[in-house]
């Protein structure tokens, strides 16, 4: 049984191994396209139009983790510093303890928490595109979920599951639908806002509901037999080691243990409030006087910002718990080395990115893909868009980048053939958001694995099911959309 198990253990790839065989396969697929040309276009953040592949030198594959490492520099920072400032707060000994308080209170009634997280994960990629900003809650997540009696899988599809269900819906994303507007504008076209609004907010509801159903099921099912877990015998021993806890001590939850706590919460709410974009919803309170700590207001505040202020609330819980400066620095170090593997996945992730931008493999694509969609029918138009859209976000896992280089080429193309440019804003975000449950080029997916430990394939076993379903709703809504417009 143990040989066995060995056995099918060496078999799954790590998601070094996954990312760095993309690489390899990108460069190679360069290389045979190098010379093709497509209609000039101009790439995200660039200033002059491109019209042909370009073969990937050596060098570009060679440095591509370390300019991945350079692009993704901030997020970086923030995952190093996010594991210091856990890495304390699990000293003190106050998470365990609130967790097991938690747990205790709702006796017989966990899934409770699965709908009621799941929503407000969705209500954040609705709104602003929440995705690397959810990093930080999957250790949390992932102990309560297992001292809960569910399984890891149950942890990263409450976060994964719900942040990409309002993705998938977004109404007003800046970083999805603002951008995809902007894009339309750009080429003369104005977007109905009501009608994007409107289709968003279907997509958001039905998606959210059917992720939310799928998760109770097989989250009830776990809990009622632990032998029907989809994680590997690997993959539990692991999350005993990691994420559990010993069911026969019960822990004190003091005083100092809730003012903890209280400061843990504090610093996420601020998190959460710190990147809502305000000023798209004409909200001004927060500007000018929460720039004193950073420079910058809330609503504008980034992973560097996001950064200090955990490094901030570190020093502020060690203090509280009493521990000293030399037992502070080694705890928070300690906590950077247990997540600097995280950091290594998403620079690879972002390596990979680069990679395809650079040999423009992602616009010859585009280019060549719609093209093909001409003289379609709505419905197969629909269809085609959609497709392409899953492959383009594979290959550019940033929404607003996309955008940027797709919407001007996609809803031009269906304003030209009479179609709704409008509908195609949501095509662009129901595709991007679907696939970016599951692409590996994608940090935050890779990142999150990582965290709960959890192989790549045993998500992607995992997500088969919710991916087919949610496609099909989503094709049903921007059809009956299309011929509607």
């Amino acid at each position: 049984m143990e040989i066995r198990a060995q056995k099918k253990q060496k078999k799954s790839l790590s998601s070094f191994s996954i990312l760095f065989i993309i690489i390899i396969a990108l460069t190679i697929v360069s290389w045979l396209l190098s010379g093709q040309t497509f209609t000039p276009t101009v790439p995200s953040g660039a200033s002059e139009a491109v019209d042909h592949v370009v073969g990937a030198k050596l060098s570009d594959f060679v440095m591509a983790p370390f300019n991945g490492f350079k692009d993704a520099i901030e997020i970086c920072v923030f995952i190093l510093v996010l594991g210091g400032f856990l890495n304390i707060v699990t000293r003190t000994g106050a998470l365990e303890a609130g967790i097991q308080h938690v747990v205790r209170k709702l006796k017989g009634n966990e899934l409770i928490i699965i709908p009621i997280l799941m929503v407000l994960f969705s209500i954040g990629g609705s709104t602003y595109g929440m995705a690397e900003e959810t990093l930080p809650f999957y250790a949390l997540i992932t102990a309560t979920m297992v001292a809960a009696g569910f399984d890891t899988l149950v942890a990263v599809g409450t976060v994964l599951l719900g942040a990409g269900s309002g993705v998938i819906g977004s109404t007003v994303n800046p970083f999805a639908t603002g951008v995809a507007m902007d894009a339309l504008k750009s080429i003369d076209i104005t977007p109905n806002t009501g009608v994007i609004l409107i289709i968003g907010l279907i997509l958001w509801g039905t998606t959210t509901a059917f992720s939310i159903f799928y998760m109770m099921k097989y989250a009830k099912k776990v809990k009622a037999d632990k032998g029907s877990t989809l994680l590997s015998l690997q993959e539990q021993e692991d999350m005993k080691k990691y994420f559990g806890q010993d069911e026969n001590k019960e822990l004190p939850f003091t005083s100092k243990d809730k003012i903890i706590l209280s400061i843990f919460s504090f610093g996420f709410l601020i998190m959460v409030i710190s990147l809502i974009p305000w000023e798209s919803f004409g909200v001004q309170i927060f500007e000018g006087w929460t720039s004193y700590l950073t420079g910058t207001s809330f609503g504008h505040w980034y992973f560097g910002d996001l950064a200090m202020w955990f490094f901030l609330m570190s020093l502020v819980i060690a203090i509280v718990y009493g521990l000293s400066e030399k037992q502070t620095i080694t705890t928070f170090i300690d906590g950077v080395k247990d997540i600097l593997s995280v950091v290594l996945i998403i620079v690879v992730a972002r390596g990979a990115s680069i990679l395809m931008a650079t040999t423009h493999l992602d616009l010859f694509i585009l280019d060549k893909s719609a093209s093909a969609l001409q003289g379609l029918s709505p419905v197969l138009f629909v269809v085609g868009a959609y497709i392409l859209y899953l492959l383009l976000s594979f290959l550019i896992p940033s929404t607003s980048g996309l955008a940027y280089v797709s919407i001007p080429v996609m809803g031009g193309l269906a304003h030209n053939i009479g179609l709704s440019p409008d509908v195609m804003v949501m095509i662009f975000t129901a595709g991007c958001g679907v696939i970016n449950l599951i692409t590996p080029t994608s940090g935050v997916v890779m990142g999150g694995l990582e965290i709960a430990k959890i192989d790549y394939a045993t998500w992607t076993k995992f997500m088969v099911k919710p991916i087919i379903v949610i496609s099909f709703m989503n094709l049903l809504i921007l059809i009956a959309a299309m011929l509607l417009l």
